[in-house]
């Protein structure tokens, strides 16, 4: 793996675990080629962006599960992917400590009924499709300033570029049946006001934290008077931090004791099965009486990780020593 690939130092941290480890590169148009490889090896770690230029995994997920059902180790596997990696874990864990007032959508016609009070109810809402990347399909929605029965709303993407928009509720529903035709769902949580300090984004190796990245960023957030494309417009740097940082040790905890665990209860997932590596996306929530920080889960990343923190690499490379030792038992075991 040459050193211009953000992956050298993954592969350099398995080799010096004396683990042989090669590139598959996939495309739907080699996909023959990548599986007779994948056929081949112990495990496979995959990275892939789940929407891109158009593709799914359409043609990707029914060969991953084709190799683990070979007795072949896939992390992160499709089933895991379908239950974490997706925004209706948002409502599926609400009931943790990371949870908030979440409402979910099966149908256009529930959200056509369900959806249109809230606004003025419960204040600005943030809708979400159930699978997406990059701020598609996730947007800020608050009461309008047109005086009309019913009335309208504005509308913010997150996807970079977007702009503000005031329409009828009803005009901006109708742009959901897509989202439910492709995805089956859509999440409804309220806007956290702390959003302008930053997100956090928890990095896990399998069960345990292995570091954070804080990221000022700009989505959801109307763009300056200059427009989208201006440099105050524009999301800061993400601050990468070791899992020892001082200000985030209380999420640490919480992560490592309470909510990793509760999550793999609720969604009936092996903490064997749990992703070599993965990371959960947080914002600020409201603070305590004591003034202490709470945290509101925004999204899971499952299927394409990167960057990672600096000691992310030496826990992959740990994780599937320790889980290829396991597959070298069990076939031993399978062969007697």
């Amino acid at each position: 793996m040459p050193p211009s690939s953000r992956f050298h130092r993954v592969f350099e941290a398995l080799r010096a675990r004396s683990i042989e480890a090669e590139a598959a590169v996939f495309d739907e148009s080699t996909s023959d080629e990548v599986r007779a490889q994948l056929l081949r090896m112990t495990g496979v770690l995959v990275w892939v962006d789940p929407l891109s230029e158009g593709r799914t995994r359409a043609i990707l997920d029914p060969l991953l599960r084709e190799v683990a059902s070979k007795g072949i180790w896939v992390s992160a596997h499709p089933d895991v992917i379908m239950k974490m990696g997706v925004k209706e874990v948002l409502h599926r864990t609400r009931q943790l400590g990371w949870g908030t007032d979440t409402h979910l959508y099966r149908s256009i016609e529930a959200f056509r009924e369900e959806f249109p009070s809230r606004p003025a109810s419960a204040g600005p809402r943030v809708l979400k499709r159930n699978r997406g990347n990059g701020g598609q399909g996730v947007w800020k929605v608050e009461l309008g300033t047109t005086s009309t029965n019913p009335p309208t709303v504005r509308v913010l993407e997150a996807r970079r570029g977007s702009l503000p928009r005031e329409l009828a509720i009803s005009e901006f529903a109708e742009g959901f049946a897509e989202y439910f035709e492709k995805d089956g769902c859509v999440i409804d949580q309220p806007f956290q006001p702390r959003l302008p300090e930053g997100m956090i984004r928890c990095y896990v190796g399998r069960d345990h934290v292995v570091g954070f990245g804080h990221q000022l960023i700009k989505a959801l957030i109307p763009p300056p008077p200059e427009g989208p494309d201006a440099p105050s417009a524009q999301s800061g740097p993400r601050i990468m931090h070791p899992k020892s940082t001082p200000e985030f040790q209380r999420l640490r905890a919480l992560m490592e004791t309470e909510w990793i665990p509760g999550m793999a209860k609720l969604l009936e997932i092996d903490w064997r099965d749990l992703p070599v590596i993965w990371d959960a996306d947080f914002l600020y929530g409201p603070r305590t009486g004591n003034d202490e920080d709470t945290y509101v889960l925004c999204e899971i990343n499952v299927s394409s990780v990167f960057p990672i923190p600096d000691q992310a690499p030496e826990e992959i490379a740990r994780l599937v020593e320790e889980r290829c030792r396991l597959q070298s038992f069990r076939d031993c075991a399978n062969a007697c």
